[in-house]
């Protein structure tokens, strides 16, 4: 267990702690942006790779049974989350890496982004809880709640990183759009317009929510059953 905690403490201090201090802009001055991405993308994949493995040698300690409602959670919320990670991969989006707001645009937040303007931190979070709270054993937390510390962790220190920075147009786009899902819509500072998501997304994201079922006991050895 101790190697499963050192792990998820690496992966955290590597994936938020670099690009959160002074370091990332030292590192980034001697080698360059583009090799910088390089060697922290090479670092993350080191760190996911041994996070996996120390969860699958830990030992299963139980922290609570999960009901036939936790059982089953993961089957609700999966299909929002994939939802989320397909529009997040189509869509353009100011807070994604590389892209700004446009300030001359009418609609700053369009699609997905009007529902979060960090998609695809929403889509990890979201299946990262549902499996803690399915499975209830102490590995999984760890595991788990990595995934989830670093997507919602993530998602305030792309703000907070943006909001220093402030490029054109983001102070409208901040305002017009909020973190948490559907927040901004509920405030009325936006509106949900499913037609800018559109039905092929909607498709893809079904796709992937059956091929992730259909994939789960052959890559996990734990078969989904309603």
């Amino acid at each position: 267990m101790s190697n499963l905690v050192i792990a998820a403490l690496f992966l955290i201090g590597t994936h938020l702690g670099i690009p959160s201090t002074q370091l990332r802009a030292q590192l980034t001055a001697k080698l360059g942006e583009g090799l910088y991405r390089l060697l922290h993308s090479l670092i993350a994949l080191v760190a996911i790779v041994w996070l996996v493995r120390a969860w699958q040698a830990a030992p299963v300690r139980m922290l609570w049974t999960p009901g036939p409602g936790l059982r089953h959670l993961p089957l609700l919320v999966m299909p929002l989350a994939c939802l989320l990670l397909v529009c997040a991969l189509s869509q353009r989006n100011p807070t994604a890496l590389g892209q700004a707001p446009d300030p001359d645009s009418a609609e700053p937040a369009r699609g997905i982004v009007r529902v979060t303007r960090h998609p695809m931190m929403w889509a990890v979070a979201l299946w990262a809880i549902v499996h803690v709270l399915a499975n209830g054993d102490l590995a999984s937390l760890v595991f788990f709640g990595t995934f989830a510390v670093l997507a919602l962790a993530g998602s305030v220190a792309i703000d907070a990183r943006r909001t220093e920075e402030r490029p054109p147009g983001w102070g409208v786009f901040l305002q017009r759009t909020s973190n948490l899902p559907f927040r901004a819509i509920l405030e009325r500072r936006n509106k949900l317009v499913p037609s800018e998501i559109g039905l092929p997304r909607l498709v893809a994201a079904l796709a992937l929510y059956v091929a992730l079922i259909w994939l789960h006991p052959r890559l996990f050895g734990v078969a989904v059953t309603p």
